[in-house]
């Protein structure tokens, strides 16, 4: 099979051979349909955070494909069935955090694409209880993105507590953001969407976004103050400066979800504002199984939308400088059909 191979941090991926993998007890061998590229993966190949990952590696963890091979024990998946590896590929099942329905925080955790092989390959092995059955109906190509782009979101917005009627605002209107905007009307909220291009914006206002905001000509957190400013605030855009524009743009009681990563970022949180005025920024961390089958539920019944564009995963590096100098609407999806 052939694999997107991360040799060493900051070099470019390398597309080797590499032998078919062998499910061990317990796990699945997933010939892969498609694969998304998901920021983090670019995090993972350049090794930014603190907890890297150990090279050589395959980075991807919004894979998509047909299960191939049954290790010892697996029941209750089929051979031919569509599933998803997502980035919580195993946590431990009986810590404090899984047992109440925060697996995510499993201090065991391995994730797909960072603490094992993930997706960027022809195949893959998968934890089987870990791997998510896609329902029939939904193009892998679409459930790719979903799989981390629209968990994710959803998540937030979930921890968010969003309710209708009130005022979210996204910033950031990308791969994730497009659908952040989409779960945000799904509950019935107004969306204010924050971006810096065009593309962007029209793209936001296409999906149903109520009011988009041009952060290259005004100040977000002026502009959502004189709408009475964001009950919450979705943190997607990987530059500290748009974290502090949304913080500053709540409204009394208001939330900051923040939700992505920018490399060793900090941002200042005034303590005297944040205590008179009841705010709080609050980490969301992707979501659970059981938030990914509500993820693929909405989108089987033709609530969502995913904007993507396929490419083959030969173009990996060039994908991946595409991402980094936002030449990208919304998400890349690496077509495994195609071959490398």
């Amino acid at each position: 099979m052939k694999a997107a191979v991360v040799r060493a941090f900051g070099e470019p991926l390398v597309i080797e051979e590499r032998p078919d993998p062998e499910p061990g007890p317990g796990q699945i061998r997933v010939r892969l349909e498609a694969s998304g590229l998901c920021h983090t993966d670019i995090h993972a190949a350049r090794g930014d955070w603190p907890v890297r990952p150990s090279p050589p590696f395959v980075p991807g963890h919004e894979g998509v494909g047909l299960v191939e091979a049954l290790g010892d024990g697996v029941t209750h998946l089929t051979l031919g069935q569509r599933v998803a590896m997502p980035w919580l590929g195993w946590a431990c099942g009986r810590c404090e955090h899984c047992l109440s329905g925060w697996e995510t925080l499993c201090e065991e955790q391995i994730n797909t694409g960072y603490g094992c092989d993930g997706g960027y390959a022809e195949k893959m092995l998968a934890r089987a209880d870990f791997a998510q059955p896609v329902p029939d109906g939904i193009d892998p190509l679409d459930a790719a993105p979903l799989t981390c782009a629209g968990v994710t979101t959803y998540k937030a917005l979930k921890v968010a507590a969003v309710r209708p009627g009130q005022l979210v605002a996204v910033s950031g209107v990308g791969g994730l953001g497009h659908l952040a905007v989409q779960y945000a009307k799904i509950a019935g909220a107004t969306v204010a969407a924050i971006d810096v291009t065009d593309d962007k914006l029209d793209l936001a206002e296409g999906l149903g976004a109520d009011l988009v905001i041009d952060a290259r000509k005004e100040d977000p957190g002026e502009v959502l103050k004189r709408h009475g400013g964001a009950h919450a605030a979705i943190a997607l855009a990987v530059n500290e400066e748009a974290f502090s524009s949304a913080y500053s743009g709540l409204r009394r009681g208001g939330k900051l979800v923040m939700v992505a990563l920018p490399a060793h970022g900090t941002i200042p949180v005034p303590i005297f504002g944040t205590v008179l005025n009841g705010t709080s920024v609050i980490g969301s961390i992707v979501g659970t199984r059981q938030d990914l089958a509500e993820v693929f539920g909405l989108h089987a019944a033709g609530r969502t939308r995913v904007i993507r564009e396929t490419r083959p995963l030969a173009s990996v590096n060039d994908s991946i400088e595409d991402a980094l100098a936002g030449r990208i609407k919304a998400r890349i999806v690496f077509d495994l059909r195609q071959g490398s």
